[in-house]
């Protein structure tokens, strides 16, 4: 089997799990908002109605819970997950720990379901980033294959989550590679399409942000 087919073969494997892995994420965050705020349909209408109360303790409860798991689990899910995940390309080649994946997509659903003021970008792009790390030390690859991995997931997690799968490309190769080298685009970009292909399958066709 040549390099690139190996690459590729992989990088569908990514993107498979990480489209699986974004959907669960999505569903994790709205079972978090219906224990936090009583109802899976979590609007800004029925937000306004809730009780001052709700909106006051929900979020310091969810950091409450938040924080012993990054403290306990993985320090490293700490934080926006985005700067993480370069520190991990730069520093350790891209070599994450498995429990990173875990506390950072409980740790995210919870702060996100409570009310928390974080998005869903920078917890996906290390989710996706961690899984295409543990997946390459599963197949025992370093140096740069272990990189464009996690570059994969990265793109795999972005595409998915906002059905996006340029800007996921895009995005893992000019903020977490800094390289547009070619050995890494077929890869990424197969991810990123894979990831897509599977999450429009399962949640749909639809726009992550709606222009009036």
């Amino acid at each position: 089997m040549s390099e690139h087919t190996f690459m590729v073969i992989v990088a569908v494997l990514i993107g498979v799990l990480g489209g699986f892995g974004a959907i669960f994420f999505r569903f994790a965050i709205r079972f978090f908002e219906a224990v936090f705020f009583g109802s899976w349909d979590y609007t800004l209408d029925y937000a306004l109605q809730l009780p001052w109360y709700v909106k006051f303790f929900a979020p310091a409860v969810g950091g409450l819970i938040v924080g012993p798991i990054v403290f306990y689990f993985a320090r490293e899910a700490k934080g926006n997950g985005v700067p993480e995940v370069m520190e991990s390309i730069v520093l350790r080649a891209g070599a994450i720990r498995p429990r990173v994946m875990f506390a950072k997509v409980a740790a995210s659903a919870v702060s996100i379901g409570s009310g928390g003021s974080v998005g869903r970008e920078g917890p996906i792009v290390q989710i996706g980033s961690a899984l295409g790390s543990v997946i390459g030390q599963l197949f025992k690859v370093t140096g740069t294959r272990l990189r464009t991995f996690v570059a994969c997931g990265t793109a795999a997690g972005i595409a998915a989550t906002f059905n996006a799968p340029i800007a996921g490309a895009l995005f893992a190769m000019e903020v977490i590679l800094s390289d547009f080298g070619i050995s890494q685009f077929s890869p990424i970009v197969v991810s990123s399409v894979t990831a897509t292909v599977i999450s429009r399958h399962f949640l749909g066709d639809f726009s992550a942000f709606i222009i009036p």
